[in-house]
């Protein structure tokens, strides 16, 4: 991401609904003390940016437990290790289904993360590239 030369898009779906719809979750990552996988917000960390859209607030009713989530769109400015789910983690809103740093789901069998765009500025033709990926089934399921 350096110098903006790669522009990624992700998809996600957290748990529970946003107070703030649109920001930047500007919060500092580093590796989680005695852990090599795991990584924390910590003010010794590096930065970390985020910048967040919730698309679409929904629940699910699952045995007349009726639960709230929000899928959003997540525009990184960093590229740390884990960034977006440790960013919506500390928020108190993981990622459906991450089962490191949230909760497992009933509702999907892996963490609801998907990598929707990638763009870049082709270094011969100096052409921007954009390439595109829908939504897997398992997460638009979700949605319906």
């Amino acid at each position: 991401m350096y110098e903006h030369v790669f522009q990624k898009e992700y998809l996600c779906i957290v748990e529970g609904i946003l107070d703030k719809k649109t920001g930047m979750i500007d919060l500092p990552i580093a590796r989680k003390p005695g852990s090599i996988i795991e990584r924390c917000v910590d003010p010794s960390g590096q930065s970390s940016r985020t910048i967040y859209e919730v698309i679409k607030e929904f629940q699910i009713d699952f045995e007349n437990d009726i639960q709230s989530f929000s899928l959003i769109k997540c525009k990184l400015e960093t590229g740390r290790t884990h960034q977006i789910r440790v960013h919506f983690s500390h928020m108190g809103h993981p990622l459906l289904g991450d089962t490191l740093y949230g909760n497992p789901s009933s509702f999907i069998s892996r963490q609801a993360l998907h990598s929707s765009r990638l763009s870049f500025i082709h270094p011969i033709t100096k052409k921007e590239q954009c390439f595109t990926c829908p939504l897997p089934n398992d997460m638009k399921d979700l949605l319906m």
